[in-house]
């Protein structure tokens, strides 16, 4: 869809005030918990950490090291993921296709379920995700490709082979691991949760979701020319070949890193970019940035309700069905189910 010049103004001012809403949301949750802060109190001791002034040692502990690593995490993720997502909708044409769709989150899985077999430890595990969800990005795209290309079919395709494959190796994992004391952290790791969160893990996983995210934004505009077919594409003078390896590539980067730090996470790469063209349109260059801001503020509402609405931390991929499910089905009675 078009987007006219008199409309793109209020879109632009729309996606600023968007990317406000996370921010907010980030100081408003990080006075949440069960030792609670006001806002002010909280931009307070935030203020406080470059500044002289002294505070309660406690407060700053509870902020500093158990609360923002954890909004961070969410936030960065929710943004990546939600980006990914808007990337890989846009260049297969396909309203369903989600991070998943070549498989990145089930091999990064495996790398971090073998290595919890083999009782490695959170960093090791950590990387081990990231290199089997880059690994099986590499197997999707050397399997799609004949005569030296690949066309999107192949590549779906392929991804879905290597999912299942993946997906397998994840269940004879956890059908050998011991009952007792693997399984039980292999089965909550895999619901996905944000308490691993450290400035150590964020130094590791971060860059790559940025990097991501940052070559997604910059080929935003390209997306449009990608979901043509490949002869109007070309006709245009798009290298497009080249720019479909580089999102499949920033998306996989930003999938396999997500996946390491918090484990699976659903609905976010899915729900987000819809709620996003609702508001946007089909345009890229506008979907692409809402869809950001929007993913970073449903992970950090989500991860702050999962850890301070009961007693026990809710695991993520369990609050993003609960609420995305009824939200996608609403938008499909809305939409009648067109897209594009």
């Amino acid at each position: 869809m078009n987007i006219a010049g008199k409309k793109r103004v209020p879109i632009c001012i729309l996606s600023g005030l968007l990317f406000l809403l996370p921010i907010l949301a980030a100081v408003i949750c990080l006075g949440i918990g069960r030792y609670s802060l006001g806002i002010k109190d909280t931009i307070e001791l935030l203020a406080s950490h470059f500044t002289d002034r002294q505070a309660d040692p406690k407060e700053l502990s509870v902020l500093f090291q158990i609360r923002l690593p954890r909004i961070l995490l969410a936030g960065a993720v929710g943004a990546g993921l939600s980006c990914a997502g808007t990337a890989f909708q846009g260049l297969f044409s396909n309203p369903l296709a989600t991070p998943d769709t070549l498989g990145v989150a089930s091999g990064a899985s495996f790398g971090a379920v073998m290595m919890m077999l083999f009782n490695g430890s959170l960093l090791s595990i950590q990387i081990a995700a990231l290199v089997f969800g880059l690994l099986s990005c590499y197997i999707t795209y050397s399997i799609s490709r004949k005569n030296g290309r690949s066309g999107i079919i192949m590549i779906v395709l392929a991804g879905m082979v290597i999912s299942a494959v993946f997906e397998a190796l994840v269940s004879l994992i956890k059908y050998v691991a011991d009952q007792e004391d693997q399984l039980p952290v292999i089965t909550y790791w895999l619901m996905g949760s944000m308490s691993r969160a450290s400035y150590k893990n964020l130094k590791l996983g971060l860059p790559f979701i940025i990097g991501g995210i940052a070559i997604i934004f910059a080929l935003r505009w390209r997306l449009n020319i990608l979901s043509l077919n490949d002869d109007e594409a070309s006709s245009l003078g798009v290298n497009i070949h080249m720019m479909r390896l580089l999102i499949i590539v920033a998306a996989s980067m930003i999938t396999a890193s997500s996946v390491s730090m918090c484990g699976q996470v659903g609905w976010v790469g899915l729900l987000v970019p819809h709620i996003a063209r609702m508001i946007g349109g089909n345009d890229n260059r506008f979907v692409v940035p809402l869809g950001i801001s929007l993913g970073a503020f449903f992970m950090i509402i989500m991860d702050t309700f999962a850890r301070s609405a009961t007693a026990a931390e809710i695991p993520i991929s369990i609050l993003t069905a609960i609420i995305g499910a009824p939200v996608f089905i609403m938008l499909l009675r809305k939409t009648g189910g067109v897209w594009g």
